[in-house]
């Protein structure tokens, strides 16, 4: 018997953080929301059964989408109309009123299933959508757990639910309340980390249908899926430099995968056509911030650079020390995911490092004591997040910290602050960012409690973004001192 196929093809981003302009590698564009469109438009246009996913984090990251606190980035993406988002963890760092607003400004549906109102139990977006293409039935599901979203903890009234494991539950719960309208495909469109992911692809009930998940979050780039209790995972790393693109013979009879391919697609302007129209959008938003943000800040001697989170970096150096030196602090712990892009420099204009250092936070001094402090440092520096950054936040220390660390035994051998060993009775004064302050607990292992005992919290300055500002100002050609702040012995 001939079975009943129909193909489906779904592209899908994630992370894309308002990468809209391409750049220049090795003599080709490479990247920006113009090639991406393109790109989708072209494979729309030659393929019957489209849909285009992104999998969270629309938001942050250029000066074009803070500026305009993500209205621009809505007005941008109703253009490349995609046909379903989820919610990732920077949607709501402009405050949870103003995503909801946003929303309303969106021509495309936003979900999200487990972001609740605490005291209504009422969710504040839809859970799913369900898209009919071509004769096939596509089921999204839009998943971001408490652990990824720690932003909403500074609201007391929203709230995540469910932690991962009982992301599980919740996924049946959408399943099975649409299980009798002929679902050919179910999708996870999560915002949850590559690991989180297969964690969650090993619980679900294969009762319930689930097909595929495309995530997010961890900026994972994949050669090929993982497949995971026969579900398989994508990501697709970050920014506009590529899309996934699944191509899927769906079994109509019995409501599943027949076959697929996923490719992970480089945009470059060789090989994608530009969106034109979208382009010029995009150029009359980047003149009027050129405009507004162009003049030169500082200079450095030559390029600094942020390789990666999960370790000592040169601009990490660098601005833990402007905090520190503005401000007068003993120690400035700053959250090395607040620097978002990889480089920095020669020349710093105001448009440069807003796009680099785009958050605005506030500030927070408190009292660490010497134990609590190296129970901190051995609490980041332990293997997994040593490993894979997604496994928790990392620190970026102002000048005068020394830290060495034996990874073997993961012990540390010295603990010093300005030259002097640090004894467990010290009393040292830290600033942290808010976000990361708030959840200290879960970041560092040190709980708010404890630090209410060691004295009085203050919030020194309403944007860390200011005092690094105000830095670079008053400082010219700015030099690293080379000191080695992290030594890790492998």
């Amino acid at each position: 018997m001939q079975k009943n196929l129909k193909k489906l093809t779904i592209l899908h981003s994630n992370d894309l953080h308002g990468d809209f302009l391409a750049e220049q590698v090795d003599k080709k564009l490479v990247g920006g929301l113009s090639s991406l469109s393109g790109y989708v438009n072209k494979v729309r246009s030659e393929e019957k059964n489209v849909i285009y996913a992104i999998a969270g984090d629309m938001f942050r990251g250029s000066v074009i989408d803070s500026e305009y606190q993500g209205i621009s980035t809505i007005g941008i993406m109703n253009m490349m109309a995609p046909d379903i988002v989820s919610l990732g963890n920077h949607e709501v760092d402009y405050g949870m009123a103003h995503l909801l607003f946003l929303e309303k400004c969106a021509d495309f549906p936003i979900i999200c299933a487990n972001m609740y109102v605490k005291y209504l139990g009422r969710r504040l977006f839809s859970s799913h959508w369900i898209k009919e293409i071509g004769g096939v039935r596509v089921l999204f599901i839009g998943i971001l757990t408490e652990d990824v979203l720690a932003n909403t903890k500074n609201d007391g009234l929203v709230g995540m639910l469910i932690e991962l494991e009982d992301a599980v539950s919740e996924v049946g719960k959408v399943c099975d309340a649409y299980s009798n309208e002929d679902i050919d495909l179910t999708v996870l469109l999560t915002h949850i980390g590559f690991e989180q992911d297969k964690k969650l692809a090993a619980e679900l009930n294969p009762a319930w249908g689930v097909d595929i998940i495309i995530g997010g979050h961890s900026h994972t780039h994949l050669s090929e899926p993982c497949e995971v209790a026969g579900i398989p995972i994508v990501q697709a790393a970050i920014g506009t430099d590529q899309i996934g693109r699944f191509d899927i013979m769906i079994d109509k009879d019995n409501n599943c995968i027949d076959s697929y391919t996923w490719q992970c697609i480089p945009i470059t302007d060789e090989t994608c056509p530009r969106d034109t129209a979208l382009e010029e959008v995009i150029s009359e938003y980047k003149q009027l911030t050129d405009e507004k943000y162009g003049r030169a800040l500082t200079r450095f001697p030559r390029t600094y650079t942020h390789p990666r989170r999960n370790m000592e970096t040169e601009l990490g150096d660098l601005f833990a020390e402007g905090i520190r030196d503005q401000l007068d602090i003993e120690l400035v712990l700053l959250g090395s995911g607040s620097i978002r892009r990889p480089q920095l420099g020669p020349v710093v204009t105001l448009k440069d490092y807003k796009d680099i250092f785009p958050f605005i936070n506030s500030l927070h001094a408190f009292y660490l004591t010497g134990a609590q402090l190296r129970r901190a440092i051995r609490f980041m520096l332990r293997e997994d997040l040593l490993v894979d950054s997604e496994n928790g936040e990392w620190y970026q220390v102002s000048k005068g910290f020394f830290c060495e660390y034996d990874r073997p035994t993961q012990r540390i051998l010295s603990l010093k602050l300005n030259g002097k060993e640090i004894e467990d009775d010290d009393l040292i004064t830290v600033a942290m960012e808010h976000y990361h302050f708030t959840n200290i607990g879960e970041f560092l292992h040190v709980q708010p409690e404890e630090i209410k005992e060691n004295g009085k919290t203050l919030e020194i300055s309403t944007s860390v973004a200011n005092v690094l500002e105000e830095y670079f100002l008053s400082h010219e050609h700015l030099e690293l001192d080379g000191e080695q702040r992290l030594v890790i012995h492998e």
